[in-house]
């Protein structure tokens, strides 16, 4: 168990990174998580963390605004880490926030496009680059992608596009890391019920019994499929995976 170890989960207040930050938790890691706007629910996970047992700390970060980096780091996670746990160091990033673009490739316009470019890549590729002088040498970060870089899904050609992007910079991360012994690592959940890309997946019953019936374990996903994943890539298990997309789907399109 690393009791000590700390991890940054952005997007952290509901969704998958709600489950994320809650089984980092539940590994023995303590927990600071962005949010966008609503400091209520990310408070609530919090407060769900330290029933756990772990130190947890929220702190608002929009991750589309490339000028709150600076601070963010510089002032307000820094301050976080020198009261709370007397540290300027963190061990893990997981970069999970985001929104989605659901819209047709002929409809998509320039606005919706340099949205999933500032939240998708920008924010992975400079999150990440900030973080670097707080992150510990053997420590990890985590880029979630999706299973629509594997597969194709009517009206995510932008969302999908800035991930498959995503998931050639985690190997460049990976290898340019790797003399710190920073691994880098992807995880890919197919669809999953969520309110992403306005709750399409959990509300259209239509599209989730089409995904149901191409998933070999024949449902979609829950939040509560990927946040397992993610904190065992944060744990010592998994020390020797580095530079890897793993997928977490149910096995859909095989």
């Amino acid at each position: 168990m690393n009791q000590s170890k700390i991890a940054l989960v952005t997007g952290g207040s509901r969704g998958l990174g709600k489950d994320m930050a809650i089984n980092l938790a539940k590994k023995g890691l303590n927990v600071i998580l962005t949010f966008h706007s609503n400091k209520t629910e990310a408070e609530k996970v919090v407060a769900e963390i330290q029933k756990i047992g772990q130190k947890a700390f929220s702190i608002q970060l929009d991750v589309s605004d490339h000028s709150q980096y600076k601070a963010f780091f510089n002032e307000k996670l820094t301050s976080v880490l020198r009261k709370q746990f007397n540290t300027t160091k963190f061990d893990f990033l997981i970069n999970n926030a985001g929104t989605g673009v659901y819209e047709p490739f002929q409809t998509t316009t320039l606005e919706n496009f340099k949205d999933m470019v500032h939240i998708h890549l920008m924010a992975p590729y400079f999150v990440t680059q900030s973080a670097l002088t707080y992150l510990n040498d053997g420590g990890g970060i985590i880029n979630i992608s999706s299973g629509l870089t594997r597969f194709t899904q009517d009206g995510f050609s932008a969302y999908a596009s800035m991930k498959g992007a995503v998931e050639v910079l985690s190997k460049y991360q990976a290898k340019e890391l790797g003399s710190r012994k920073i691994r880098v690592n992807i995880v890919a959940p197919g669809a999953i019920e969520t309110d992403f890309g306005g709750g399409i997946v959990r509300d259209n019953k239509e599209l989730k019994s089409y995904i149901s019936s191409t998933t070999a374990l024949g449902r979609v996903g829950l939040p509560t499929d990927i946040g397992p994943v993610v904190a065992f890539l944060c744990t010592d298990d998994s020390n020797w995976i580095n530079g890897q997309r793993i997928e977490v789907s149910g096995g859909v399109n095989l």
